[in-house]
């Protein structure tokens, strides 16, 4: 864990220096790296299929329906099997999805996810058979079928097994073969709007002026903290794709929020580089509980009546509180000095998680603490 919390501080120093400038602002990005183009959207697909040729590791009996889908799939080639007399452990039944862009014609492809519905243990290994994927109007958009990438491995059974990572859910790049693309059309306008994807005020304030500089005049302004209105050029009115591609390449500078986003489940912290403290003191100590039981047979004299051999639990209970050290955090301290001062009370991940909840409820932190 110390070695994991080295590694953290200098990712999280290694962000400070080289992505926030001396007067806050971000380092420039491209309009298209925080803007879109607001028209046509992405459509949600969803298939259900059945993923072949794992090791004995897909549904088992208490999953009936993948049994029925399969009979169904061999009577369409003229093998007639009752469901019910079917024991399979080598199929498994899955929901597919994917998600078909915008402008995507037919002919394309797109990746999907395998998601097991039933009671399989792993799709490791397995082959998704050709399945249709629908969009919310029953309309079929594309075909699924290929080898899964699960990302992960198990191996053994019972007692002695072992797994890495998620082995239910797994992806085929590539695997839908888009049939009908979205009819989306950029229609000639003399407006276009750009959606930012966080939206902030100031932001939009800036993308507004970057195009005003590029275009000329004040082409653009900013109707509301996601949306810029563009005024579209007489010279591009027909050619709305080419704007577009004008406009995506512009530098834009972004002030990025003071934020800090947790993950207690893997005991990730990323701080934003606009965090600062106000005034604090620290001391953060390490308080571990181990209780452990042991079992002894306590067994009668071998001359005693009707004596009973008997199992006498004996548990141990033990407390230990680490050394806790008082760290002084200045008014205004910035991300490089939190780092620092975190390090030096020897924090691991999990123990930062507590401190930052801690500043943040003494009204010490000034960035939205955001878990996920």
């Amino acid at each position: 864990m110390k070695l994991l919390s080295a590694l953290v501080a200098a990712l999280l120093t290694t962000l400070a220096v080289g992505s926030v400038r001396a007067d806050g602002m971000a380092a420039a990005v491209r309009v298209k790296d925080v803007a879109s183009f607001q028209g046509a959207q992405p459509v949600p697909l969803v298939g259900y299929g059945l993923v072949i040729g794992l090791n004995k590791t897909g549904d088992r009996r208490q999953t009936v329906f993948s049994a029925q889908t399969l009979a169904n799939m061999l009577e369409r080639f003229g093998v007639a099997v009752p469901a019910d007399q079917i024991k399979i452990e080598n199929v498994a039944a899955v929901l597919v999805t994917a998600e078909l862009p915008p402008f995507v014609r037919s002919g394309g492809r797109l990746d999907v996810t395998a998601s097991s519905i039933g009671d399989a243990r792993s799709l490791q290994g397995g082959t998704l058979i050709a399945t249709p994927m629908r969009g919310p109007d029953g309309t079929i958009h594309a075909l699924a079928q290929g080898a899964l990438s699960i990302g992960g491995f198990g191996g053994g059974t019972g007692g002695n097994a072992v797994t890495v990572n998620h082995l239910t859910v797994g992806r085929v790049p590539g695997g839908a073969l888009v049939q009908v693309g979205q009819n989306a059309q950029i229609a000639p306008s003399q407006e276009i709007l750009l959606a930012l994807r966080d939206p902030d005020f100031g932001n939009a304030h800036r993308l507004a002026e970057t195009i005003s500089a590029a275009l000329g005049g004040a082409s653009a302004k900013a109707l509301d903290p996601s949306t810029v209105s563009v005024a579209v050029p007489a010279v591009y009115q027909q050619a709305i794709p080419d704007l577009m591609a004008r406009l995506e390449d512009l530098p834009l500078s972004i002030d990025q929020p003071s934020r800090v986003v947790i993950n207690e489940r893997t005991g990730t912290v990323v701080i934003g580089g606009g965090v600062r403290l106000g005034p604090a003191a620290v001391a953060h100590g390490n308080l571990s509980v181990k209780i452990s039981t042991r079992y002894n047979t306590s067994q009668p004299n071998p001359l005693s009546y009707r004596g009973d051999t008997v199992t006498v639990p004996e548990e141990k209970v033990e407390v230990a509180e680490g050394d806790a050290k008082l760290v002084n955090l200045g008014t205004g301290s910035t991300l490089d000095e939190v780092i620092r001062a975190l390090n030096a009370l020897g924090a691991t991940p999990r123990d930062i998680i507590a401190i930052l909840q801690a500043l943040r409820a003494a009204g010490a932190l000034q960035a939205e603490v955001v878990i996920i």
